[in-house]
């Protein structure tokens, strides 16, 4: 039977107490949160939010790892008119204090991790006017405002949620999401048209394990909502937990990163574990390897979902099903699949025409999923979604007769390293000011357990030595963990243009030779 679509973010809440009320909306940390209970206090924490100031189109800041309660703030933060922006808990405090600034924000909402760094940092945050401590005196807090729904009326383009990604620039631009945007994928639920793997039953019970600042982890915790289903959320991914509430609550959908998917695997008792309600995992943010595939058939004895996408297109919008994973390997396992109802894929030249297949060009977009803009950058808007709404993507591929896409390099810089987006400038900026430092210059290379890693290449001043630890040292001082190179190449010059721009390639290439695929 077609289920009617939603047309905002508040409605899935609304709906779903009428439907469903009793039924266990979240699973967190010993405590549960049913539909009815969830909408209620979503109304009660939006009235405070309105309560604070908060007027439809601002921004609401959170700072904090995953919670069944960053989920009502979402949806508090939808009913109050508001714009929910998470914000990557692993940047550097600059970074953090960056993002709120750009964002505007003056609520921010803080995990419990991070009460200790917002308030030795309080001076960092100047346009922040109040500080709500989620797992602090939030319940109180929220309580003591009415359940009424504020009922603030807002559209399909209203911006609903706003996620920060790397960019050419390199700092983070923030990717507007609106509610027609982040339910896209969620408006046909016809079971006629959906495959087995898109259909969510009525007893699914999905894992929300992947970092709420993403939009695998955002996205994925309002996919279980949209489909009337159960979650259990996990503050951070462990892969010893994973495989406990696997068993303790008969998960039977994941989404994760093949990196993840890796580290479960190796756990020792992974072959111990109850998988029989395990029907799909579905991985993004790089291809499987085939032997590790094949060891996760042998252990999940599942489907398997390639999932393409990024945050400008508020998730996955194209899709390689279960049916085309084969542990013998074959052609289309390099493939990201095929674009989903609703989403048109093309692969593109520089003047934005169509080529044939097998001709590599730029991946462009067209979709109800597409962003509605870059938050306060009209020109790299500009750049990135043309007037016809073809969103370019910034990867390089191809497609094949049977309409499959292929990635094959990036027209960007962009690594992604562990599905964490990081981009080279800001990782350059930190090494430069070392003082042995003359020149260098980041790269992705190969690397098994995270797809890419991220390499320094370092030109070194005249009559001066470094070790390699002390160049990731001194970086690790400046960004976040994750951003920092874990080798260092010295090498005397890098390569460059006539107009004396890098060639990235050329650092590049010997790492990825033999390799058809140059990215992770």
């Amino acid at each position: 039977m077609k289920v009617a679509a939603f047309e905002r973010v508040a409605d899935v809440a609304r709906r779903n107490a009428k439907e469903r009320p009793d039924k266990i909306l979240f699973h967190f940390e010993g405590r549960t949160t049913r539909y009815a209970d969830f909408d209620a206090n979503s109304n009660r924490a939006a009235n405070g939010l309105i309560a604070l100031g908060l007027k439809p189109d601002d921004r609401v800041a959170y700072l904090g790892k995953n919670s069944d309660l960053y989920f009502e703030l979402v949806m508090a933060t939808a009913k109050a008119g508001g714009v929910m922006t998470p914000v990557n808990w692993r940047l550097a405090v600059p970074e953090i204090a960056w993002i709120i600034d750009n964002c505007g924000a003056r609520i921010l909402c803080v995990g419990p991790e991070f009460v200790d760094l917002v308030a030795a940092n309080r001076a960092a945050f100047p346009g922040v006017e109040h500080v709500i401590a989620s797992e602090g005196d939030y319940s109180a807090w929220r309580d003591s405002f009415p359940a009424t729904d504020p009922a603030i009326a807002r559209g399909e383009g209203d911006a609903v949620i706003q996620m920060y990604t790397s960019g050419t620039t390199g700092k983070p631009k923030g990717a507007v999401l609106t509610n027609g945007s982040v339910l896209r994928s969620k408006l046909d639920r016809d079971p006629a048209l959906q495959a087995d793997w898109e259909r969510w039953d009525e007893d699914d019970v999905g894992l929300v394990a992947m970092p709420c600042f993403h939009i695998g982890g955002t996205g994925y915790g309002i996919t279980v909502m949209t489909n009337g289903a159960t979650g259990v959320i996990t503050r951070e991914f462990d892969p010893g937990g994973v495989l406990d509430l696997i068993e303790a609550h008969g998960i039977s959908k994941i989404f994760m990163v093949p990196a993840a998917m890796q580290i479960i695997v190796g756990q020792p008792r992974a072959r111990e574990v109850d998988f029989s309600r395990l029907r799909h995992i579905a991985y993004g943010a790089s291809p499987i390897p085939l032997d590790l595939l094949r060891q996760c058939i042998d252990i999940f004895q599942c489907g398997f979902v390639q999932m393409y996408g990024m945050t400008e297109t508020s998730g996955t919008i194209a899709a390689l099903p279960p049916e085309d994973h084969d542990p013998a390997g074959n052609e289309r396992m390099r493939s990201v699949g095929k674009p989903l109802r609703g989403v048109e894929m093309r692969v593109i030249d520089g003047s934005g025409n169509a080529l044939p297949p097998r001709a590599i060009g730029e991946i462009a977009i067209r979709a109800q999923a597409n962003m509605r803009e870059y938050w306060g950058r009209p020109e790299a808007t500009a750049e990135t979604i043309d007037a016809g709404g073809w969103l370019r993507t910034g990867d390089a591929g191809y497609t094949d007769e049977d309409g499959y896409f292929y990635l094959h390099d990036r027209v960007k810089d962009m690594i992604i390293s562990g599905g964490e987006n990081v981009y080279p400038a800001e990782v350059e900026n930190a090494i430069y000011g070392h003082p042995a430092v003359a020149d260098v210059a980041v790269v992705g290379v190969p690397d098994a357990k995270w797809g890419e890693a991220v390499k320094a290449c370092v030109v070194l001043r005249e009559g001066q030595s470094a070790e390699a630890s002390e160049i990731i040292g001194w970086a690790r001082e400046r960004i976040a963990g994750y951003k920092c190179p874990k080798s260092v190449d010295f090498i005397p010059a890098l390569p460059r243009n006539p107009s004396g721009k890098i060639l990235r390639r050329e650092l590049r290439a010997p790492y990825w030779e033999g390799r058809e695929r140059q990215i992770g």
